[in-house]
């Protein structure tokens, strides 16, 4: 089935120029944005069928998901394994935030997913990897984390919570230059918010801004897809290994073969996840 063609980065840009323009204010001021309805419900249930599939497979081999706490887990996985994939990174927004914050030859990098199951506890307040001088001193930023929720999130089911204006702090005396001390905490809780996207919400931050999964009480699972872009020279395309058959590759709009970091394969193998995050392994009680 051929692939219908997306307009270059250059023409998503200027046809999201107002949402843009007001999303990077946003981005930079608190550390996330989102575009809401991006897509529709049928094509979220999609994606959490091919979610829900994969994470059944990967958590019964070994290396196949990496524990971010109890009853949390984060799988990465290869883009053909998501059927939306091309639609997701090829969407307007997607492709003109990544290109307004990261630049015109920002690359895609990572795609995985986050999935909490009942049970689920608190996570320490956390960024996901040390920032960069770019950031803490110029700040800049240079890697993008996109979200999109497979269900409608609700009270129960642990939302994402997130320390506005976070993404600047310098955090090179916190553990493993991520964690802060837990004398920092009452700070990010003030500044905190919990996001409570729809089926559709697509959102952008920065992984730099402090934040945490919340408990989960719900039956209902809460899993949302990640996809990683990095300004050129950031450095996280070393933790993945993305992989596509020579025939997806080929089949791919120009627009995102330009920013796709991939190696093309006969066969994808199932990944080993790499990008492991040591302090998560363990829940925290709700005021860390």
């Amino acid at each position: 089935m051929e692939i219908e063609r997306t307009p270059t980065s250059t023409q998503a840009l200027s046809a999201e120029t107002g949402l843009v323009q007001l999303a990077v204010e946003k981005l930079y001021r608190d550390g996330i944005a989102a575009r809401r309805g991006a897509f529709s419900q049928a094509w979220v249930q999609n994606l959490r069928n091919d979610i829900m599939k994969i994470f059944w497979e990967s958590i019964q081999r070994p290396g196949g998901a990496i524990g971010r706490g109890p009853r949390r887990w984060y799988v990465e996985v290869q883009p053909e394994m998501i059927s939306g994939f091309v639609e997701l990174t090829t969407h307007p927004w997607f492709l003109a935030m990544s290109e307004a914050v990261l630049g015109p030859d920002f690359e895609i990098v990572e795609i995985g997913f986050d999935i909490p199951f009942e049970g689920a506890q608190y996570q320490p307040w956390h960024r996901d990897f040390p920032s960069p001088k770019e950031s803490y001193e110029e700040r800049r930023i240079t890697s993008l984390a996109f979200n999109m929720t497979a269900v409608d999130v609700t009270a129960e089911m642990g939302p994402f919570e997130i320390a506005l204006g976070t993404q600047w702090d310098d955090g090179r005396s916190w553990k493993h230059e991520m964690f802060p001390p837990r004398d920092l905490s009452p700070r990010f809780a003030e500044r905190a918010i919990r996001t409570f996207p729809k089926m559709g919400d697509l959102s952008c931050r920065s992984a730099l801004t402090i934040h945490r999964g919340t408990a989960h009480a719900s039956m209902v699972p809460r899993p949302v897809l990640v996809v990683g872009v990095d300004a050129p020279g950031a450095g996280h395309a070393a933790l993945h290994d993305m992989q596509v058959t020579k025939a997806f590759y080929e089949s791919l709009p120009d627009v995102l073969k330009k920013h796709l970091v991939c190696r093309v394969v006969e066969k994808p193998e199932p990944i080993t996840q790499k990008h492991d995050i040591e302090g998560l392994v363990m829940g925290v009680d709700k005021d860390y």
